[in-house]
C-alpha cells in the first residue's frame, strides 16, 4: 500500500480529499461542537493519510419498534427455497399474531402456565435413609421423593395383601425446608431428628422428636452444596457430613447452627475422595470410613474428570486437610457398586454397607484393605432389597434395618443375616410389587419416537 504515495500529485490529491471529508464531518456535527468527545473533529483537517482505512463518521440505524425478519438457521434445507421461505414467513405470521392477540381473541395462544396433559411422577414415598429410636421404639424413614420423613412403630409389619402401612407421624412441607433429603440421624438421648438436604436447600435441619406436619425446624445449619451422609460422635459432640462434589468431609460442633464454620475439613487430592457418600466412625479405633462412588473431578481441567472404581477409604478420625487414607477397600472382589450409607458394629468389628446398584448389603471387617471379598452378603429375591441406600444397626434389639429406594419399603433382618434370606418384617408404603420410578433430580428429558419412550437422565 505504501507504493501509492510515491507520486507527489496523487499524494496531494488524497490529502485534499481527506480535508474535504473532514470539513464536511465537522459541519454535520457542528451543533455538538461543545462536547469534548468530538474535539477530535477539529483535528481531522490535520490528519495525514496512513494507508489504512480510517473511521470518519458513523450514523446509527433507527430504533426498530415493529417486526423484524427471523434468522434462517444454517442447517435449513436450501434445496427447496420455496418451502423454506414459506415456512419462514409462516413463523413470522404466527409470531405477529401472538404479539397482538388479546384475551378475548378466539385464536389466543394457550397460556404457558397451563396444566399439563399428563404427569409422570412417583406418588409413593421412596426411602433414602432409616434410623431407629430405641427409646421410643420408633423407626424413622427419610422420604426423598415427597420431601419429608415418616415415623412408624418399630414392630410394624405390612401384611402381604395390604396396600401400605399408615405412619404414626409425618413431617414434611414448605416450612420444614426438606428437599432431596438423604441423610438421617436420630439423637439417642434427646430424640432430635437430623435431616440432610442434598441438592437444593444446602441446609441441615433439626426437628424435635414430637414434631409433626409442616413445621419449622428447631435449628438449621448452612451446609456445603451436595452434602449427603451424616454421622455423629456423641462423646466428642461432633457432627460429620460428607459432600459429594467437590468431595470432602466437614466436621462441625454437634450443636452448630446458622452460618457456623466447620471445625475441620478433610479435602484435597491426597485424600482420594471420589464422590463421597456414606460415612461411619469408629471411636474405639479412632477411624473414619467413607464410601466413594468413584466419580473423580480434575481441578486442572474445567469440567474434566475420570471414573475410578468405587471404594471405601479409611482415615484417622481427626483427619484435617489433605490427608491420605490409611487404607482403601476397592476392586472387583468387593462387589462395591454405588456404595451408599454405612453403619459400624464396633464391638464385633463389622462394617455394614448399603450397596445401591447391586441390590445388596455387604459386611466387611473394619481392618479390611484392598481387593477383598465381604465376609457376608445379603442379596436375592427373598430379601426384598431393591436399591438400598440407607442402613441402621439396632444393636439393642440386634436387628439390621435397610431402606429401599427401589420399592418404597424398609426391611429388617437379624443382625447376623447372610445370603438370600427373607426379612423379619417389612414396612411398605406402596402396594406389593410396586417398583419405584426412580426419577430423582432429572436434568433433562428426551423422547424416542421409534420406541415411543420418554428418556429421563437423573
Amino acid at each position: 500500500m505504501r507504493g501509492m504515495f510515491h507520486s507527489r500529485p496523487r499524494r496531494g490529491l488524497v490529502a485534499l480529499t481527506c480535508m474535504v471529508v473532514a470539513a464536511a464531518a465537522w459541519v454535520l456535527f457542528a451543533g455538538e461542537a461543545k462536547r469534548t468527545e468530538w474535539s477530535a473533529a477539529s483535528e481531522a483537517a490535520l490528519r495525514r493519510p496512513t494507508g489504512q482505512p480510517q473511521l470518519v463518521a458513523y450514523q446509527p440505524f433507527p430504533t426498530m419498534n415493529g417486526e423484524m425478519c427471523q434468522w434462517v438457521p444454517a442447517s435449513a434445507d436450501t434445496t427447496s427455497g420455496d418451502i423454506t421461505l414459506m415456512a419462514s414467513l409462516r413463523q413470522q405470521q404466527l409470531a405477529a399474531r401472538a404479539a397482538t392477540r388479546t384475551a378475548d381473541d378466539p385464536e389466543t395462544a394457550v397460556d404457558a402456565d397451563r396444566a399439563p396433559v399428563r404427569v409422570i411422577r412417583d406418588t409413593y414415598p421412596t426411602y433414602a435413609a432409616v434410623a431407629v429410636d430405641t427409646n421410643s421404639n420408633e423407626v424413622y424413614l427419610q422420604d426423598e421423593n415427597l420431601f419429608g420423613y415418616k415415623v412408624f412403630n418399630r414392630l410394624d409389619n405390612t401384611p402381604p395383601g395390604a396396600a401400605f402401612t399408615e405412619p404414626k407421624r409425618i413431617v414434611g412441607g414448605v416450612n420444614t425446608r426438606m428437599e432431596f433429603n438423604c441423610g438421617l440421624y436420630v439423637d439417642p438421648n434427646t430424640g432430635d431428628v437430623y435431616s440432610v438436604n442434598n441438592d437444593t436447600q444446602d441446609t441441615l435441619v433439626i426437628f424435635a422428636r414430637e414434631a409433626q406436619g409442616n413445621v419449622f425446624p428447631k435449628r438449621q445449619l448452612h451446609t456445603p452444596h451436595r452434602t449427603w451422609g451424616i454421622a455423629v460422635d456423641e462423646a466428642a459432640q461432633e457432627l460429620y457430613l460428607t459432600v459429594q462434589h467437590p468431595p470432602k468431609v466437614v466436621v462441625y460442633r454437634k450443636m452448630a447452627e446458622g452460618e457456623e464454620k466447620p471445625l475441620r475439613t478433610l479435602e484435597g487430592p491426597s485424600t482420594r475422595l471420589e464422590d463421597a457418600h456414606g460415612i461411619a466412625i469408629d471411636t474405639k479405633n479412632q477411624w473414619m470410613f467413607i464410601s466413594n462412588h468413584g466419580n473423580a473431578s480434575n481441578p486442572r481441567i474445567p469440567g474434566g474428570g475420570t471414573y475410578q472404581p468405587p471404594s471405601i477409604s479409611v482415615y484417622p478420625l481427626k483427619a484435617d486437610g489433605d490427608v491420605a487414607p490409611l487404607r482403601v477397600i476397592a476392586g472387583p472382589r468387593t462387589r462395591l457398586n454405588w456404595p451408599a450409607a454405612m453403619f459400624l458394629d464396633q464391638e464385633r468389628g463389622d462394617l455394614y454397607l448399603a450397596n445401591d446398584t447391586d441390590d445388596s448389603i455387604l459386611v466387611f471387617r473394619v481392618t479390611d484393605s484392598g481387593n477383598v471379598a465381604p465376609t457376608r452378603v445379603i442379596r436375592g429375591p427373598k430379601t426384598g432389597i431393591k436399591n438400598p441406600t440407607g442402613i441402621f444397626l439396632d444393636l439393642k434389639n440386634e436387628e439390621l434395618w435397610v431402606s429401599n429406594m427401589g420399592n418404597h419399603s424398609a426391611t429388617v433382618f437379624p443382625l447376623d443375616a447372610n445370603g438370600d434370606v427373607a426379612p423379619l418384617r417389612t414396612i411398605r408404603s406402596a402396594p406389593a410389587g410396586k417398583v419405584a420410578l426412580a426419577i430423582g433430580n432429572p436434568g433433562a428429558a428426551g423422547y424416542d419416537s421409534k420406541r415411543e419412550q420418554i428418556l429421563v437422565p437423573n
